[in-house]
């Protein structure tokens, strides 16, 4: 990859860390998060205005990029890339969203007073999506199997099983904002896990 001359300083910097994430150097990939986290999540919070969504969203679009970092082209800058990746990542998320809000057993009315159904269709991964999302939930884990134990549990439970903080709290026998609060500390342990470099890993 060479360097694009329209290139502003921090860009260039930026695919100097790219290239040394590409050669597995896990502190490029820590800079990287440590440089952009705060802007991808506020940026994802102004689209889903839902915080627990937004840092859930900022964690995933993390680690899709990570994951395809290899496709990245210098022909525009990483943070470009970056903020394409999560925006994109975000706008699939609202569209599942609003489809589940769709109750498919109730039918309306036409304008001709003839009863319709509503059909949605069926949002199961055709199978390069599932190779992607195992590829997502393999780096995840990789990172996740380093926080303490009690977090660790927390993440695999609302990332990777999918559960809702209400099934977490019972199935843990724990409030529901002790829940919440453990599984904010345990998003951001995950940025510091990352942030403080995973040579230790």
């Amino acid at each position: 990859m060479e360097i694009n001359p329209n290139f502003s300083p921090k860009a260039a910097e930026d695919l100097e860390l790219v290239k040394r994430a590409i050669a597995n150097d896990q502190k490029a990939y820590a800079e990287l998060m440590v440089r952009y986290k705060d802007s991808i999540y506020f940026m994802i919070l102004k689209m889903v205005n839902n915080k627990e969504d937004a840092n859930d969203l900022t964690v995933e679009a993390f680690g899709k990029a990570f994951e395809n970092i290899e496709k990245y082209r210098p022909d525009f800058a990483f943070s470009t890339w970056l903020f394409k990746i999560a925006t994109n990542n975000c706008i699939d998320f609202i569209r599942k969203k609003r489809l589940k809000t769709l109750s498919i057993d109730e039918s309306y009315e036409s304008e001709s007073g003839e009863g319709r159904r509503i059909d949605v269709a069926s949002e199961g991964l055709d199978p390069e999506e599932k190779m992607i999302k195992k590829q997502k939930t393999d780096l995840m884990r990789n990172i996740v199997d380093k926080l303490p134990v009690r977090y660790k549990q927390l993440v695999v439970m609302r990332y990777f099983d999918e559960k809702s903080y209400e099934e977490i709290a019972e199935e843990l026998s724990l409030p529901l904002g002790t829940v919440k609060a453990q599984l904010f500390r345990a998003r951001d342990l995950l940025f510091n896990t990352i942030k403080k470099g995973k040579e230790k890993m």
